[in-house]
């Protein structure tokens, strides 16, 4: 059976999130899905091991530029495209007519999808969970889960050095926007202060982004630099052993954070300036909020009241 799932938000996170549904729906029908996603979800750099997977489609399409599935010749191409895949089914995460009349135009005998015209207030987990249950019965509590081979894993360990007798802790210092970018000196008090009782060894994942760059120039320029190793030259692809071979992640909300937790590495994330479901629906996140407020959302603009000494007191409770 060939089976379709399109996911059309922008971000990693936003895909990572949909993975339950999708392995859902996968055990369901006894077959891998393909995905038809942005090119922006990177999802061919993370998901290309993972066996309810089956093909990465991209959905060429995007606010800022003329791409070959943008407008109305655009669904024509779209149309086009989907039809050499010969798909059975096709599941739609939106409430687009404009996806439920390319999936007719392409021949897609079933075709299942949010009640249509109804997008406002759609909760990102709760109405894909309220979807496959009104329509299958599936109940879909399960952590999101990303699979990486097991040699890459030792290739890894032997390529960078990676000793398992130290604490090897991943810290995702980039992020989306600059409203989520905690200071570089929040991060070097959590290095100095672990460093005092553990042997670690830091992995510092981030963008090229240029404030991006100047937060990992401040660390690698401090006096903890010997026990940092810069991943910003990497792939996605390259980074996913290194962080599945870490014994836990600090994570800003940013790409990293989700595929740290999806691998299942116990992920603190630092929530500053989005929704608190974006660092707390799975059981492997341990969210830190800004001091003085009772949750956070978009507008918190927190990053300056992030807590070291709250991020360092949460990580020795996961390490003990």
């Amino acid at each position: 059976m060939k089976i379709l799932a399109l996911q059309n938000r922008m971000g990693i996170g936003d895909t990572v999130m949909f993975l339950p549904f999708i392995k859902a729906l996968s055990e369901k029908f006894d077959s891998p899905i393909s995905l038809l996603v942005k090119e922006s979800s990177k999802a061919d750099q993370y998901l290309y091991q993972t066996d309810y997977i089956d093909k990465i489609i991209i959905l060429e399409r995007d606010k800022k530029n003329d791409n070959r599935h943008d407008g109305f010749l655009g669904s024509f191409n779209l149309i086009k495209d989907l039809k050499k895949y010969n798909f059975d089914k096709i599941f739609i995460f939106n409430s687009s007519l404009r996806y439920n009349l390319i999936a007719r135009f392409a021949k897609i005998p079933e075709i299942f999808q949010y009640p249509l015209l109804k997008k406002n207030k759609q909760h990102i987990t709760e109405t894909p969970k309220k979807f496959l249950k009104d329509k299958f019965g599936l109940e879909v509590i399960q952590d999101p889960e990303i699979q990486i081979d097991q040699i890459l894993l030792k290739n890894s360990i032997k390529d960078f050095n990676i000793n398992k007798k130290e604490t090897n802790i991943l810290l995702g210092i980039g992020g989306s926007g600059p409203s989520k970018r905690i200071p570089a000196e929040t991060f070097l008090m959590v290095i100095e202060k672990i460093s005092r009782i553990r042997k670690c060894r830091f992995f510092l994942a981030t963008g090229k982004n240029y404030e991006e760059q100047e937060i990992l120039k401040k660390i690698l320029n401090s006096d903890l630099n010997d026990l940092c190793t810069p991943l910003d030259n990497l792939s996605i692809k390259e980074i996913l052993p290194i962080i599945k071979n870490s014994d836990i992640s600090i994570c800003n909300d940013t790409g990293f954070s989700h595929l740290s937790s999806a691998l299942g590495i116990k992920t603190i994330t630092l929530m500053a300036d989005a929704p608190l479901i974006y660092g707390n629906y799975s059981s492997k996140m341990f969210p830190i909020i800004p001091d003085g407020e009772n949750t956070v959302t978009h507008g918190t603009n927190g990053k300056d009241k992030i807590n070291p000494n709250e991020i360092f007191r949460k990580l020795i409770e996961i390490l003990n």
